[in-house]
């Protein structure tokens, strides 16, 4: 969706070398240009962020250029305090904190970009702080829900095998479901039951899986090799031997939930339980946080707090003085 800027404007396309963000910023000065140009190049090229992220910088980055160009501040030489305002007068918008996080972490990563590329000297967004986020349980399933669930599928037939296969799999690690319908039949040694899976930014982890999960797969995979009309190196595919896509394993998981009698599940459910039925056992949050694929291990530690809170509920309920 294009966004258009008034005053004296030179027209520039963010198709930078296939960038391919889908946005058009008009810009005041060809310096200021060249400075947002070059981060989303860099975001794009160097980080390998996706498409969607840097649609979301260049985006979050115009809000501040906005606010700045109203007050009549040159955005390369804004300072801390000018940053605090622009801040102060964020929080009295309606944008949702996790809005507000995110745009703070836009604004951090363009001037350390800055900073590292020379161009200025101190940045104003070094001491910044994001308003405090929230604490949001995720919805998990228990064992015995998600032992239910996973003899859901009627395996006699192609499309139940293959159901079956994908929910032990997205069980044993805690894989995205657009890394599920995206996943090559190489991506997995049968062997040594590891998964190598390319995750976002372009991340490649590994993933150890449960031998009852691996024996699921490779029934799916006999009865798939018989199949002579696949032209995919997808393993997950339909009965007509097109690739499975991300809205048809959300479709058919929420309609064996829904059998089950579960509300509120998704494919995100699966991964949610993975993580937090393997902090309940203690597993290590650092070896948690490379199986999900984290970057950053504060998105991990929610589920130290999903455990805390079953713990809380459990002391509440059987403890004679907890009343």
């Amino acid at each position: 969706m294009p966004i258009y800027f008034s005053s004296e404007i030179v027209n520039l396309s963010l198709n930078l070398n296939e960038l391919d963000i889908g946005i058009v910023i008009e810009l005041e000065s060809p310096l200021m240009r060249d400075h947002i140009r070059e981060y989303l190049s860099y975001c794009k090229v160097e980080k390998g962020l996706s498409a969607n992220s840097v649609d979301s910088y260049a985006s979050d980055l115009e809000k501040l250029r906005t606010w700045t160009e109203k007050n009549g501040i040159d955005l390369v030489e804004l300072t801390r305090v000018e940053l605090s305002e622009w801040m102060m007068d964020l929080g009295r918008t309606k944008i949702s904190e996790n809005s507000k996080r995110r745009l703070i972490s836009s604004v951090r990563g363009f001037y350390k970009f800055l900073m590292f590329e020379g161009h200025i000297k101190l940045n104003p967004a070094e001491d910044i702080i994001a308003p405090q986020k929230g604490v949001y349980l995720p919805r998990f399933l228990n064992k015995n829900e998600i032992e239910t669930l996973l003899s859901t599928p009627d395996v006699s037939t192609e499309t139940g095998l293959r159901d079956r296969a994908i929910l032990e799999l997205m069980y044993a690690s805690g894989l995205r479901v657009s890394e599920v319908a995206n996943l090559p039949i190489n991506a997995i040694d049968f062997d040594w039951a590891i998964l190598q899976c390319t995750g976002k930014g372009s991340k490649t982890r590994k993933i150890p899986i449960y031998p009852t999960a691996v024996r699921w797969l490779e029934s799916y995979l006999a009865l798939r090799h018989k199949k002579e009309d696949i032209d995919t190196s997808n393993i997950f595919v339909t009965v007509e031997g097109r690739p499975i896509t991300r809205h048809q394993i959300h479709k058919f998981i929420k309609e064996y939930a829904e059998r089950c009698g579960f509300t509120g599940v998704s494919p995100h459910t699966l991964r949610h339980s993975f993580a937090t039925h393997l902090v309940q056992n203690n597993a290590d949050i650092r070896s948690v946080q490379q199986m999900l694929g984290h970057a950053d291990i504060s998105t991990t530690q929610i589920y130290t707090h999903v455990t805390s809170e079953q713990l809380k509920r459990n002391y509440d309920r059987f403890h004679p003085r907890s009343k």
